[in-house]
């Protein structure tokens, strides 16, 4: 049986199925009260990973969830994302490593969620304009400074990840994956390598009719649902997969949360490894008709 935790970093303990925030609205008053009713059962079914960002609302879901979870337990690990910033000129978002943006995001964060470290923090993409050992090296200074613990990444590449080996002690990577979208399968593989911390974002996605066909066959012998299966197959996939499904209905948190106690077979897991093949199949035959 899959162990249903992990050591972030080595040591950080916490339950492979997390939370995603990102989908939580903040803006009228009633969504706000509906997230917030969201963040805290979350906890309360045993969460203890929460994947925030400044990106999501250039820091409002850090404070929502300040608001709803502070003061925090003690095995709550809220990570959250900096590196990307708002134009000046533009106004459009964009990715911004720069030393001093991050230091900046870095403290915003710490007054916004009310810590005195983050016990993990993520580059949220590596920004090509700045050198990477000048966005890495910012990042490991302010762990020196005691201002975070971890240092993880996101939407990178197997050779990206051995460079950034060579600045910082990695301990989590954050790339897109699930079931029916393995393009990052190599990252996967030199994260369990190393024993790096994988959670896969969009970790459920609509496929083919004939993808979907198949997963759903699945949920009805196991009396699951699609999202379910989805779910339990990544955590069955490879021991460093920590999945952070989100949502802003407390219905479908339960649905997802609940997929931890999901057991597929050996036979359904056979048929499940082949649905990227497969649907590779059929979009090529579509394409050459």
């Amino acid at each position: 049986m899959a162990s249903t935790t992990f050591r972030i970093g080595g040591d950080l303990p916490v339950r492979r199925l997390g939370f995603g925030a990102m989908h939580l609205p903040t803006e009228t008053a009633h969504d706000r009260q509906a997230s917030l009713a969201v963040a805290r059962r979350a906890v309360e079914l045993g969460v203890t990973l929460i994947d925030t960002a400044y990106l999501y609302g250039g820091g409002a879901n850090e404070q929502l969830l300040a608001e709803a979870l502070y003061p925090y337990p003690d095995e709550l690990v809220i990570t959250t994302k900096v590196g990307v910033a708002r134009s000046a000129s533009s106004g459009e978002w964009e990715l911004n490593g720069r030393p001093d943006v991050l230091r900046a995001q870095v403290e915003q964060a710490l007054r916004r969620l009310r810590v005195e470290r983050i016990e993990l923090l993520q580059l949220h993409r590596i920004d090509p304009e700045t050198p990477l050992a000048d966005q890495l090296g910012t990042l490991r200074d302010l762990q020196t400074e005691g201002k975070l613990v971890r240092v993880g990444l996101s939407e990178i590449t197997v050779a990206e990840l051995e460079q950034a080996r060579e600045l910082v002690n990695v301990a989590s990577v954050q790339n897109r994956y699930n079931l029916l979208d393995r393009e990052h399968e190599p990252v996967l593989a030199a994260c369990e390598a190393a024993g790096i911390a994988f959670l896969p974002w969009r970790p459920v996605a609509a496929g083919t009719s004939g993808a979907q066909a198949e997963i759903a066959s699945v949920a009805a012998e196991s009396d699951a649902t699609p999202t379910q299966v989805a779910l339990a197959w990544l955590l069955g996939h490879s021991p460093v997969v920590l999945p952070i499904p989100g949502t802003s209905r407390t219905d479908h948190l339960e649905e997802n949360l609940a997929s931890a106690d999901l057991h597929l077979t050996p036979a359904q897991r056979e048929r499940l490894d082949r649905l990227p093949e497969q649907v590779r199949s059929r979009s090529a035959s579509s394409s050459a008709s």
